[in-house]
């Protein structure tokens, strides 16, 4: 939808955000994001598949830094068999294989981030997982791309050439108090399991498990550009060039019971079979979709006037690049 610095989860009411990110779902996104509102209500169109939701999902823009020090940003690929789109992100809402659990969505105004932005070493758990592609076809196939969390992923940007892509997936909570829709730091009123056991007594409600999925499409940067010593080149806009800093923020925004009744369907859009077949979202009926071509038509003007195609002597906001 748009690369802007306007971001109001963290910073509400700060114009621009100390920080660029990029923003996909609904065009109700704003300055102030107030969590009275409810941006469902508000919102004319949406980027996602699904027609009926109009949340909002960003993270921080993944840039080049240049032998001499300037920056350029690094583009988003579409994700694959979905050629057609306009870069942005995958997401994913998962619903577990048990038809006994109670999966309860969102309500208005509710909000969670997962991820540190300030974080420059290895945190607890998950949060991110980094894959390193060599390549892709013209179905946006990547390769290589083993099912499931592969040895070879990691917790931050790889250190290796891409030429396929830097893939890197930012898993949500799954548990909610079933009481705040927000806490001062985004994160207290959700929880992660441990791996294997339920929602914990203090997070008791099951909450659906989202995931976010870019692909930047680092191989517009070869090999000889990097620096002469070898390191990596990327860097997250907050300063981040570990890649363990990588965060992502949650709006929720889906009209109606329309995410409820998904969930208690346990509508899955994914094949279980090994080929990774896709089903097409039709087979989910009880959600409406819209075509990719409606989806692309969604944009918002950037607010925060940056530059963001061309090479840049410094990161948006002045962001310094830090290793701790």
């Amino acid at each position: 939808m748009v690369v802007d610095g306007k971001v109001r989860l963290v910073n509400p009411g700060v114009n621009p955000s100390p920080h660029m990110h990029q923003i996909v779902g609904g065009d109700a996104f704003n300055v102030t994001m107030d969590p009275r509102t409810d941006i469902a209500e508000m919102a004319s169109c949406t980027t996602c598949t699904f027609s009926e939701d109009f949340s909002n999902y960003w993270t921080a823009v993944l840039y080049f830094r240049a032998r001499n020090g300037t920056f350029k940003r690094v583009q988003q690929l579409s994700n694959q068999n979905l050629a057609d789109a306009d870069g942005g992100m995958t997401v994913y809402y998962v619903s577990p294989d048990s038809r006994t659990s109670q999966i309860t969505a969102f309500r208005p105004g509710f909000r969670m981030l997962a991820g540190t932005a300030e974080a420059r070493i290895p945190q607890s758990g998950f949060v991110n997982l980094y894959r390193c592609y060599d390549g892709y076809d013209d179905k946006m196939f990547f390769y290589p791309n083993p099912m499931g969390v592969a040895a070879s992923d990691t917790t931050d940007l790889p250190k290796g050439y891409c030429a396929g892509g830097i893939r890197v997936n930012t898993f949500f909570p799954t548990c909610w108090d079933g009481i705040n829709l927000d806490s001062p730091d985004h994160k207290t009123h959700v929880a992660y399991p441990v791996r294997g056991q339920p929602c914990p007594a203090t997070h008791p409600v099951e909450i659906p498990q989202i995931f976010i999925e870019t692909i930047w499409k680092t191989g517009d940067f070869p090999k000889e550009d990097w620096p002469e010593d070898g390191s990596q080149p990327f860097v997250f806009s907050q300063g981040d060039p570990t890649g363990f800093g990588h965060h992502a923020d949650y709006v929720f925004g889906w009209k109606g019971d329309s995410l409820q009744k998904a969930m208690d369907a346990r509508c899955d859009v994914y094949d279980p079979t090994p080929d990774g077949a896709i089903h097409p979202p039709s087979e989910c009926p009880q959600l409406r979709t819209q075509e990719q071509v409606t989806a692309n038509k969604c944009v918002q003007r950037q607010m925060a006037r940056e530059e963001l195609d061309e090479w840049i002597s410094e990161l948006p906001g002045g962001r310094v690049v830090t290793y701790a």
